[in-house]
């Protein structure tokens, strides 16, 4: 029997950790406003897994790869997922747990070179399974994602398991919104409380429904758009939170 899940969730594309336009360099302030946040569970997109270019050039780079710095002593298990290299390094999605992590795997979505996505996928310890995605740009793209993103699920995730599925969708005119919630019966944090996915896009004045915070086997008490001045200027995108809750399960 495990235990009763209980996770406070933040989603956010950290975009390499470089405000909009990569006008500033943001990673130290993003690890101070994140450890602040008090979330256990941090799915975060854009993570670079190592960038010599930067390395060498951007004061304050970080000597271990983004992951470990932004992790730091708050969350001790963590895992990544590469989803497109370069000659200067990788990046990719990534996952911060306060609590154990068992089974790690990270799935190709890539259709071809210039669309290098994936989804990484962590089952802890006490049975949750999380779920991160960074869809492409393009909706036909998001389609083909999305159908292996599905099938992953169906075939490979236990039915009754609490599930939690977050990132940046890419997916303003929400048809894969409409496509998840239909054929894997999951339910989003947004639309739970306010009727409709947030908009997190641009971060200086969100007008597109980008990142959400999917859920399945699991209660949903409180769905936030992280916006103060301290948040808005780390990246392009907004930070997502929600607090969710399950029932013990075998």
């Amino acid at each position: 029997m495990h235990r009763k899940p209980e996770y406070r969730a933040l989603t956010l594309n950290i975009h390499k950790g470089f405000s909009a336009s990569n006008l500033r360099y943001t990673l130290e302030a993003l690890r101070v406003v994140l450890r602040d946040s008090k979330c256990n569970v941090v799915f975060l997109q854009e993570v670079s897994g190592e960038n010599s270019r930067y390395h060498k050039r951007i004061k304050g780079w970080p000597n271990t790869d983004q992951l470990e710095y932004l992790a730091d002593s708050v969350w001790p298990h963590f895992a990544y997922g590469r989803n497109a290299a370069t000659p200067l390094g990788h990046h990719g999605n990534a996952i911060l747990s306060a609590t154990p992590i068992g089974h790690v795997h990270n799935e190709d979505l890539s259709l071809h070179r210039l669309s290098q996505r994936g989804l990484l996928h962590v089952t802890l310890e006490e049975g949750t399974e999380l779920l991160n995605v960074h869809l492409g740009l393009f909706e036909r793209e998001r389609n083909r994602q999305l159908s292996k993103l599905i099938d992953y699920v169906l075939y490979n995730l236990p039915e009754k398991a609490p599930l939690i599925l977050a990132g940046d969708f890419n997916d303003w005119r929400l048809t894969a919104h409409k496509t998840l919630v239909k054929e894997l019966k999951l339910s989003e944090a947004f639309e739970s409380i306010y009727g409709a996915p947030a908009r997190t896009f641009p971060a200086a004045l969100p007008l597109l429904h980008m990142d959400r915070i999917y859920y399945r086997g699991l209660t949903v008490a409180s769905a936030n758009v992280v916006s103060s001045h301290n948040w808005r200027w780390l990246s392009d995108h907004s930070a997502l939170i929600a607090s969710l809750s399950g029932d013990n399960y075998a």
